[in-house]
């Protein structure tokens, strides 16, 4: 009896490609990979090497798939997320975010 699932991948910011299959019981991350035809699509990208999950959590390639599993291949960070948010931080200035963007006349900031 086969299962459905769904592989997806998103080379770049709000484009995602999303590839149902249906593979027989026992199936693997790696074969759902090998099926769903993405490596000739996007062959820049190192399958060995490259993270997945289902469902948004982290999984192994030799993990077996449930019904309704859906495979996420995620790609590099191109940038430190904490690197990223002090640059923000810092163009930005202290007063115009978060707790700080809102004050009492008069009040210093940070209170």
């Amino acid at each position: 009896m086969p299962i459905e699932i769904t592989v997806a991948y998103s080379p770049s910011a709000r484009v995602v490609h999303e590839i149902p299959l249906r593979l027989p019981l026992g199936a693997t991350v790696a074969q759902a990979l090998e099926h769903s035809g993405l490596q000739k699509l996007f062959p820049e990208l190192d399958w060995q090497l490259a993270r997945v999950g289902i469902w948004g959590r982290k999984a192994a390639m030799d993990q077996v798939l449930r019904e309704n599993d859906r495979v996420e291949i995620y790609r590099p960070l191109r940038v430190d997320p904490k690197v990223a948010r002090r640059e923000r931080f810092a163009k930005q200035g202290a007063r115009t975010t978060g707790l700080f963007a809102r004050q009492r006349p008069g009040a210093k900031t940070g209170y």
